[in-house]
């Protein structure tokens, strides 16, 4: 069963961040970019 990914703020930037998880998967400089890689990791 795949995690549901989180869009959340971090230092100016966005973080994507698993349900559940301490440490971000992934960091990018727009929300956009970071909701596209959260629909990535969740599909697959």
């Amino acid at each position: 069963m795949k995690k549901n990914q989180h869009v959340v703020p971090h230092q100016g930037k966005w973080a994507v961040k698993g349900a559940g998880n301490q440490k971000n998967t992934v960091i990018t400089n727009t929300q956009k970019e970071d909701i596209d890689k959260a629909r990535n990791i969740a599909i697959n």
